[in-house]
């Protein structure tokens, strides 16, 4: 082993178990879903919240090493209400800082995703959209699905009631408001199809 690969991996110890690993017991500890069915193999800290339940097939990664927001950004995934459900497929990959929400009918990502920096998914307003209820209104939710093997860009928003069918891509900073096709790239705010793959 070369002086340059020790000191590689000496700082990489350092980082992963001084630094890091204060970091995970925290989001740990402040996580409160009692309903988590699977381990997901972990790079970055990660925050699970909720009454509702989240299920991590086979072989799924959150956290990228090395990508942005590594060591400063957390994975925070929230079922707010009993019967919300989140649902990883088996070897979704996920990149850092991931937001995912569900104050409904749930979220779903399908098998082989891909996902990348700074992403959300959300299946409700979380607010009603009339003024004189916004505050204390019921807002609108529908479910989310993603299909399998899609390939999510960094800085995306995908927002209720969208599916999104198998190996589609959606293009880096796309918000995503309504269906898209499978096997299809899709841009832009609002998302729409930019050709077939």
């Amino acid at each position: 082993m070369t002086i340059n690969e020790f000191t590689t991996k000496a700082i990489g110890f350092v980082f992963r178990n001084i630094f890091q690993y204060p970091r995970f017991l925290k989001y740990k500890v402040l996580s409160n879903c009692k309903q988590v069915t699977g381990k997901p193999k972990i790079y970055q800290p990660v925050q699970i919240n909720g009454k509702g339940s989240v299920i991590f097939h086979k072989n799924v990664r959150i956290g990228v090493v090395p990508s942005p927001f590594l060591y400063s950004g957390y994975t925070y995934i929230d079922c707010r209400k009993k019967g919300s459900t989140i649902v990883f497929g088996e070897g979704v990959q996920i990149n850092n800082n991931f937001v995912a929400i569900s104050e409904g009918s749930g979220i779903e990502i399908g098998a082989n995703t891909l996902i990348g920096l700074n992403c959300e998914i959300y299946d409700s307003d979380f607010h009603n959209l009339k003024s004189d209820q916004r505050m204390d209104g019921k807002p609108l939710s529908a479910k989310v699905k993603i299909g399998e093997n899609v390939f999510i860009g960094s800085n995306v928003k995908i927002l209720k009631g969208v599916e999104i069918g198998n190996n589609s891509v959606i293009g880096n900073s796309s918000v995503v408001t309504k269906s898209i096709l499978e096997g299809v790239i899709a841009v832009g705010v609002p998302a729409k199809v930019l050709r077939d793959l």
